[in-house]
């Protein structure tokens, strides 16, 4: 059974990362606009408990929460106040008969070494069903419900997978494997990312948007067309892939890369009587995901991860909560491949 080391004493003060200052819509964003903070940190209160933070996943979604006219239903970050995010830790105090010293969470108080709140806050995790604590961060439950409940990809069909080296697409991409599909296609960012698409976790294809008009180079990789499309990115890619579908091709609408630092990318053309003659399905997908789809999910993982018959895709930053703010720029600038994990503790 894995254990956690747990602190003797709580330190005064948990560290935090705070909003400086709401980014330009279209601008970049820089270290500016984050601030270093220090909060006050007791024993918990009755129903409380008190954890450490281990593990943080970063991700884009992120960035439209910077943006408080974001047209994403999501709550957006203040200035001045820590921001959150998606965090597994492990609890220090306990005040509450729910969650005992030890227990593996999970939880949304991130970007901050503690968090403190009601038990019914945390979910507890089983730190025996995979290989280790970050990997319940994975991006898996969003990719098996486009993938799966969303588009049902199957046997002998050819898959899309655009925006395949994030999170979500590198095991999009493999469960559309796993289900049988004949051959399944990426689209990324680089030769290095060709290589670590094709090479490391199994996709059949890929090639870098940037190297020519994506219609022409999805075509010469997809001669037989497509039938499945898991879209991250929308824009000229979204508009190839219609070009190229099959009749009846599903559409999984799970992101639009290309529209988030402004431009027209998140509104690409469909011409309609392609999608009517050829009986195309589009479907986007909201990423709030239930109970049960997770735990459903993380046992799935994990047996296939003991089977050999999966990898999870992860770049892992150190450096703690200091190193949030630089790992979540680098992210933007698209500098890692799969789930950006960074090490809190």
């Amino acid at each position: 059974m894995s254990t956690a080391v747990l602190p003797d004493a709580l330190p005064a003060t948990s560290l935090e990362v705070r909003l400086a200052a709401y980014p330009d819509p279209e601008g970049e964003v820089t270290l500016d606009h984050f601030a270093m903070g220090e909060s006050e940190l007791s024993e918990p209160g009755e129903g409380q408990v008190v954890v450490r933070n281990d593990w943080m996943t970063l991700g884009s979604v992120a960035r439209d929460q910077m943006n408080p006219a974001t047209k994403l239903p999501i709550p957006v970050f203040q200035p001045g106040v820590a921001m959150w995010g998606r965090t597994v830790g492990t609890v220090v105090r306990s005040s509450s008969p729910d969650l005992a010293v030890g227990d593996l969470v999970e939880h949304f108080s991130g970007w901050r070494q503690y968090a403190v709140g009601s038990a019914q806050e945390f979910f507890r995790r089983d730190r025996d069903l995979l290989p280790g604590p970050e990997y319940f961060l994975s991006q898996g439950p969003t990719a098996w419900h486009g993938m799966v409940d969303t588009v049902g990809a199957g046997e002998g069909e050819t898959v899309f997978v655009s925006g395949a080296t994030n999170g979500v697409g590198a095991l999009a991409g493999q469960i559309a494997k796993l289900r049988g599909a004949k051959r399944v296609i990426g689209s990324t960012g680089s030769r290095e990312k060709i290589d670590f698409l094709v090479k490391e976790i199994g996709f059949d294809a890929a090639f870098d948007y940037h190297d020519g008009p994506v219609a022409e180079q999805l075509a010469e990789l997809a001669p037989d067309g497509l039938d499945v499309v898991f879209d991250n990115v929308g824009g000229e890619q979204f508009e190839a892939a219609v070009r190229l579908a099959n009749r009846g091709a599903r559409f999984a609408l799970c992101g639009a890369l290309a529209g988030q630092h402004g431009g027209d990318g998140g509104s690409p053309r469909l011409p309609l009587m392609t999608a009517i003659s050829r009986d195309l399905s589009f479907r986007g997908f909201a990423t709030l995901h239930t109970p049960d789809q997770i735990d459903g999910w993380n046992e799935r993982f994990g047996a296939w991860l003991r089977e050999g018959r999966i990898v999870f895709p992860h770049t892992v930053v150190d450096g703690g909560v200091e190193a949030l703010p630089q790992a979540f720029v680098d992210l933007l600038r698209r500098r890692y491949s799969g789930t950006v994990l960074v090490k809190l503790s």
